[in-house]
Formats: C-alpha cells, sequence, structure tokens
C-alpha cells in the first residue's frame, strides 16, 4: 500500500541560496519618479541555479504571488502578506519566510514619500552580473530589470510603503 502524506512538504529554504535586493527610481511617463525595487536570486543554491528558481518560485507561488502574471496592488489588498517599512535609509520588505532589506538614495526616499509605494519586482531569474559585494552599475541593473525574461520570470507587486511613527 501506498501512502500519500497529506502534509504539506516544508519549505527547503536551503534551496533559495542567496537573494539580493536592489533599489532604483525612475521617471514614469507623469515625469515624477517611481521607486523600485528587485529582489532575486543568485542561483547559488546547493542544487544549482535551476533548482534555486524553482524555489523561489515556489515561495512565491505560496505567498500567492503570481508570477510573469498580472500586478498585484498591495494598496487594495491589506491582507497581501508582503510589505514594506522604510526606516533610517532603509527599504525592509518582510513576507513569509523572507525579511530583506536594502539601503536606499535620497531619490529613492523622495519617490516613496512622493508615491506612498514602491513597485516591487521579485524574479526568478538568477542575477546574470558580477560576484555578490561589487557595485552594480545603472547599466548592469537597467540590463537586467529591464530584460524580458527577468520580467516575465517575476512577481510584481505595487508595495504600500510603511514608516515608523515617532
Amino acid at each position: 500500500m501506498t501512502i500519500t502524506p497529506t502534509e504539506p512538504r516544508p519549505f527547503p529554504a536551503n534551496d533559495l541560496g542567496t537573494l539580493v535586493i536592489m533599489a532604483w527610481s525612475g521617471e514614469a511617463a507623469d515625469e515624477r519618479d517611481v521607486p523600485y525595487l528587485l529582489a532575486c536570486p543568485l542561483g547559488d543554491g546547493p542544487d544549482g541555479p535551476e533548482a534555486t528558481s524553482e524555489a523561489v518560485a515556489k515561495m512565491l507561488k505560496d505567498t500567492g504571488l503570481p508570477i510573469g502574471g498580472e500586478l498585484v496592488d498591495g494598496t487594495a489588498r491589506p491582507s497581501l502578506p508582503v510589505s514594506l517599512l522604510v526606516v533610517a535609509g532603509q527599504a525592509v520588505v518582510t513576507m513569509p519566510r523572507l525579511n530583506a532589506q536594502c539601503t536606499v538614495g535620497e531619490e529613492w526616499l523622495a519617490a516613496v514619500a512622493d508615491r506612498g509605494f514602491a513597485y516591487f519586482v521579485f524574479t526568478t531569474r538568477p542575477w546574470t552580473g558580477d560576484t555578490p559585494g561589487k557595485t552594480v552599475t545603472p547599466e548592469e541593473l537597467t540590463a537586467f530589470a529591464g530584460d524580458e525574461e527577468t520580467l516575465k520570470a517575476a512577481a510584481h507587486i505595487v508595495l504600500p510603503a510603511r514608516s515608523l511613527r515617532t
């Protein structure tokens, strides 16, 4: 007799490898800057880039975020299990099984203060640039973030920006 377990398999967090998050802002059609966040794996999980991409895809799916599909508007979904906190020059993204933060510049902070949200792209596609610890040039970021393959392999979320009230 074969028994199929009814409990979901634990999430293989180690399969994610290293995840990175980067911030930038850019002018939109209304001539106001939009703050962007990009999260992606480095593809350095124990079973290689393909398994890393699959682990990220599973995490996004388990969180209810569609990949390559519609834009998720977090401003209209207060129960969305993904949030953005902007504090002390940092953007902090929290979602089930993941907390990530990155340092943001003055232009990004001004854009998020103006808009009240950030456009978050979480792609399953591994970063194609240099190794971690090296500064990413604007050209490298634009080439990766704007690549059709990156965008099709990503969840796209408008995240309302929250801050600590003092």
